[in-house]
Parts: structure tokens; C-alpha cells; sequence
């Protein structure tokens, strides 16, 4: 499934004829072996057959207007170009300004369906994948968007694009023109049933515009677009506005219906997360999603909130969650052994920290595909065990013998029995407790954890001081967002606490988190710096996964031979989305995945009551 990241919102307009009429392409046209289809599923059939209107979970005759106003905390930018990797790219460029060849549908695990391309065609194998261009399609200028601008696109992103795009479609061997709206993507192998869907989803990319500019330089030149929105007014680590395109040649297609409607989007940037919590409070911006459990629990006890002019809603979902952590650099020598990574985990009092600073919100972390049913449980049974057997002696002893499992405590600070096991291991592994500290030979266990959020180091001082408690040092070090993400992308950490998102559909991205050629990629996501070739063989085998049976059954054996190398020390997730905005837009009902306001929309009426129930107040 596709990163950006993506893996995480506006509208569209009424029904059209012309429209209808462009999708009319019989599914399923055969010649010869291959099929010719305006929607493509990974596994299966797309749930959206030709000719359907829009999709369910969207209001397609939602209102078009107004504004939505949006924030970033923490963070700045420097870079219009989200593309690659340096500079710090500014939030919603590449979501909102940018087209892709098709357009996943977000009720069904993964299905994409006509965008910039009017049908995709494939052989059975999938070997290849070819793209019939809409021949309406255009860039921001009014050019249209052709095959070369297509190939284009690709190329230049595995070239001089972030290196995540390289691992991403490594798997394209060519990009060929086959005529002015055809272009066609063959692959190195037949089989990896995700690729023809992953090469629907880069941004449309204009040649003729990036051939007289560098693409691999920072700018600050709004680059010319392809999607629903233009970049307006901005500064620089302030503030960024979008323009919603009146006449967007696309807004009719089945697939943008009930999508992006409001006519201008602004995304204020914050420094400070709790300036930026009480902006939103006063009514600075409109729309926001609250990541910390204290602010959500114990700050929005307002009159607003009370009056229901503040709408403070947690909109539960069946997403995959992944895995957020504490992450050990085993590029680190202390952390080579897993041995020490297991026993630093035992030391993490979940209980206490879900209790007294997040409120019972949470549920502890077991898997690196939990909230989902690609999470592995228990010992390995069926079609999983069977997979698992043909890596027996190259993968640890536990996984056919212990369930993953982590340590339960009381919730009242008590954590003996862990830190006694803890330090088991850890004199197994050649540390010994020494003057008040760990010692191996002359070397003392110590490292740093990274953080770029304050609010973060709420939890991450009391896991320090129980670390302390075995003779361990540890140093919470908070820095700069900028700083912090440069750190991370040269893998220049001991540990940090962040993650990994995931689909319903995993598979290329997989390389990307987990490959031994990813850990040596800087900008990649295996920020653990794991080489294992089986877990490399793993990755294949669910990019190779003939059916959704087999994916589930591949990726729990990868999740639990991932969890058995102990390579984080695994925290929390919620199975809601904790979102508040007040209350000046309609929304659709929201769906098993939560919702989005990019299918939301602006209502002035509600708008007008607003702003007089605030003016009665004051």
C-alpha cells in the first residue's frame, strides 16, 4: 500500500453525463490474456463496478465554498517540492496539488479506480501494466497531461526523488510510451499482484515544466500541479494557503465526486503544540486532531465544547494501527544484542503510563500490524506454521515455541519481578551491575533518547528513570523538528519513539521498513537497521502473495518473526481518532476506517449560527 504516509481530507460536485459516459468501458475486456478494467483490486474484484456514481462513504452533491482552516504543531517548512529529501516539505502539497493515475477507494482493503488514467490494463500475471490517459487531463496551466509527462514522472522520482521512491518501484524495469495517452510499466517479475496498483498512485509531474528546473533542489517556486488545489499565499515555517481549482477538469470523475469542497484550505505552522492547542480553542483554525491523551481528556471541558458550538467527537476505526515504539538503532553496538533490547522492553511500564498520563486511553502494542487481522497471536498454526518451517535455524528458536508477549504490571509504579528478568538477560548478555551502574569490561551501558515534542517527554522520563533503577544511563534529549528529522533520516540516533504506519494490503512499502538494502538507504524507514534475509524473503513472499489468504497467513509470519528480534519496546495505539472542529461543516457518516475532511464540506448556514451564538457571548 502506498506511503504517503501516507500512508492520512475535503469534496465534489454533481453528476454529470459526460462524465458517466467516460467511464463506460466494459469491466472486464479481455484480449487475448489480459484485462482491461477502469478499477483494479489487489486481490479479487474492485467493489465498484463501472458505471457507479461516486463512492459510499461521500456526499456527492455536497455544497462547494468556504473555508477550512487546518494546523501543524512542532513543525516548519522550507520546501515546496515534497518530492525529495531535502529540505522540509510543506504539509498538504503533495495530497492536494498533485493527481495520481488512479485513485484508491478507502472502504475496501485496496482498489483504485479511474483518475488521470481512464482504464489500466493487465495480464493475468500482472507482469506489465497499461494506463489509457484520460484525454481531458490537464496541469494547472492548461496543458495536457500526456504518456511522456506519465514516464516522465516515474523516472524522475526513482532518479533524483526521495530515496524512498527507489525501494518503492525498484520492481519497474521500464516505462515505455506506447502513444500520446498510452504509456505502459513492465515489471522485473510476474506475479507481485500490488505493483500495477502502487505505479496508479505517484503525482502527475509536468517534463516540460521540470525540464528547465532542478528537481532535486529545495525551492520555494510553487511547482506546477495536477490535482484538485494550487498552492496561494504562503511564508515560509508560517502558513500555506490552497486555492481549490473552479473548473478541475476531474471533479465529475466517480472517483473525485464528494471530494475536495472547500474553496480554500490554510495550514497555520505552530512551534509550540500547546500555543497551538489554545489557538484552536479561541477559534484560530477550525479543524483539530488531538494526539496527546492529557489535552483530550482533561482540556476541552469549555463552554463551547458544552453549548456544542466545539464538537469534540472520537470516531472509532478497524484501521491497521502499525507500530509505535521506542526504536533501537541496532547500527548502535550496545544494541546488537537482543538480549539487552528484550530486557530494556521488560523494563517499560505500560500500565502505569496508560493510567496516569493517558487516562486508560490506550491499548498496549503486540503487534507491528495490530488493530488488524495481519496481527500474529498465540503460537503459529496453519498456512502461517507452514511458512515459518522452511526458515527453521534461521530464525530465532521462539517462534515456534513462545507467543510474543509482553509484561503486565500493576499499574502502581511496581515493576520488580520485570526488572529482575531484566537483568537476567542482561548479565547473560555480559553486563554486570557495578558501583550503581552496568558495566561491560570498561564500557558502561548508556545511550540517548530522541524526542522532537515536549509533550513526549512525558512518558519518556519516567521509562529513563526505571531504566536507571538497573544502572542504565539515559539521556532524554529533546531537539528542533528540523534537526530532529534530518537525525533520523541519517539514522544519527540511539532511540527514538516513533513507528510504522500500515494498510490493510501491505506489500512494496514493506522494503522499505524492513530490507537489509533499506538499512543502508538514508531517508528509508528501517530506522532499527535490521539485515535479516529471511525477513527479506518474507517481504517477497507477501508482495508475491497470490490472494488475500495468503497475504494475512505471510505477514503474520513476518510480524511475529519481526516481534521475536526484539527490536523495539513497543507502546500504544488507539483504536479511535480523537477529532474535535467546530461547528461550521457536514459530513458523511464515517465509515469502518474513520473519516477524512477531504470529502467534508463548508455550510454556511451552520457558519452564520455560529458566529452570532459567539457574538452573543462576548
Amino acid at each position: 500500500m502506498p506511503y504517503r504516509f501516507s500512508r492520512r481530507r475535503l469534496l465534489a460536485g454533481f453528476a454529470g453525463t459526460a462524465a458517466a459516459s467516460a467511464w463506460r468501458p466494459v469491466f472486464a475486456e479481455t484480449a487475448g490474456e489480459t484485462i482491461k478494467a477502469p478499477g483494479i483490486a489487489m486481490h479479487g474484484e474492485p467493489k465498484y463496478k463501472p458505471g457507479f456514481h461516486h463512492f459510499d462513504y461521500v456526499n456527492p452533491n455536497a455544497p462547494k465554498g468556504g473555508s477550512l482552516y487546518l494546523a501543524v504543531g512542532a513543525a516548519t517548512f522550507d520546501n515546496l517540492n515534497p518530492y525529495i529529501l531535502k529540505g522540509t516539505a510543506a504539509s498538504g502539497v503533495d495530497s492536494l496539488t498533485f493527481a495520481t493515475l488512479m485513485r484508491a477507494g478507502e472502504d475496501e482493503p485496496f482498489s483504485n479506480y479511474a483518475y488521470v488514467a481512464k482504464s489500466i490494463e493487465t495480464p493475468k500475471d500482472r507482469a506489465w501494466a497499461a494506463f489509457e490517459i484520460d484525454e481531458r487531463a490537464r496541469f494547472h496551466d492548461g496543458s495536457p497531461i500526456t504518456a511522456e509527462d506519465v514516464a516522465f514522472s516515474l523516472e524522475i522520482l526513482k532518479e533524483k526523488g526521495h530515496p524512498q521512491y527507489q525501494q518503492y518501484y525498484r520492481d519497474v524495469e521500464k516505462v515505455e510510451r506506447a502513444g500520446p495517452l498510452t504509456v505502459r510499466f513492465v515489471f522485473k517479475t510476474a506475479g507481485n499482484r500490488e505493483l500495477p496498483l502502487i505505479v496508479c498512485q505517484f503525482p502527475m509531474l509536468s517534463k516540460a515544466y521540470w525540464s528547465k528546473r532542478e528537481f532535486d533542489k529545495v525551492t520555494l517556486e510553487p511547482p506546477l500541479g495536477s490535482g484538485p488545489y494550487k498552492i496561494g499565499q504562503f511564508s515560509p515555517g508560517r502558513y500555506l494557503t490552497f486555492e481549490r481549482v473552479k473548473d478541475y477538469w476531474a471533479a465529475e470523475l466517480p472517483s473525485c465526486r464528494g471530494y475536495d469542497n472547500i474553496d480554500l484550505v490554510r495550514i497555520d505552522y505552530y512551534r509550540d503544540e500547546t500555543v497551538q492547542r489554545e489557538a484552536f480553542k479561541a477559534g484560530e483554525y477550525d479543524y483539530h486532531d488531538e494526539r496527546q491523551a492529557l489535552a483530550w481528556a482533561t482540556q476541552y471541558d469549555t463552554s463551547a465544547v458544552r453549548q456544542g458550538l466545539l464538537i469534540k467527537r472520537p470516531v472509532p476505526n478497524s484501521r491497521p494501527q502499525g507500530m509505535q515504539a521506542f526504536v533501537f538503532n541496532t547500527r548502535r553496538p550496545i544494541f546488537a544484542d537482543w538480549r539487552v533490547r528484550r530486557a530494556l522492553a521488560l523494563v517499560f511500564d505500560f500500565e502505569w503510563t496508560n493510567k496516569n498520563i493517558f487516562y486508560g486511553q490506550y491499548v498496549r502494542t503486540k503487534s507491528y500490524f495490530a488493530n488488524s487481522e495481519l496481527a500474529s497471536t498465540g503460537l503459529p498454526q496453519g498456512e502461517e506454521l507452514k511458512i515459518l518451517e522452511r526458515f527453521k535455524g534461521r530464525v530465532p528458536d521462539s517462534v515456534f515455541t513462545e507467543a510474543y508477549t509482553l509484561p503486565v504490571y500493576a499499574g502502581d509504579g511496581n515493576i520488580r519481578d520485570g526488572l529482575r528478568q531484566a537483568l537476567a538477560l542482561l548479565k547473560e548478555a555480559g553486563w554486570e551491575f557495578k558501583d550503581g551502574r552496568l558495566m561491560k569490561g570498561a564500557g558502561t551501558l548508556r545511550f540517548q533518547i530522541m524526542l522532537a515534542s515536549e509533550a513526549d517527554e512525558r512518558y519518556a522520563l519516567p521509562y529513563a528513570q526505571n531504566l536507571k533503577r538497573l544502572g542504565i544511563g539515559v539521556d532524554v534529549r529533546l531537539v528542533d523538528p528540523t534537526q530532529y528529522q534530518k537525525r533520523v533520516e541519517k539514522f544519527d540516533f540511539d532511540v527514538i519513539n516513533s513507528g510504522w504506519g500500515q494498510s490493510e494490503s501491505p506489500g512494496n512499502e514493506q522494503r522499505e521498513m524492513w530490507t537489509s538494502a533499506a538499512a543502508d538507504i538514508e531517508g528509508s524507514q528501517n530506522y532499527t537497521g535490521l539485515k535479516d534475509k529471511v525477513v527479506d524473503e518474507l517481504v517477497d513472499m507477501i508482495i508475491n502473495a497470490p490472494d488475500r489468504e495468503g497475504l494475512v497467513a505471510r505477514t503474520k509470519a513476518l510480524d511475529r518473526v519481526l516481534l521475536h528480534h526484539h527490536l523495539v519496546v513497543p507502546c500504544w495505539y488507539l483504536d479511535k481518532d480523537r477529532i474535535l472542529y467546530w461547528d461550521k461543516f457536514g459530513l458523511p457518516e464515517p465509515h469502518r476506517r474513520g473519516t477524512s475532511n477531504r470529502y467534508w464540506w463548508y455550510d454556511a448556514a451552520k457558519a452564520e449560527r455560529l458566529k452570532g451564538r459567539i457574538r452573543s457571548q462576548q
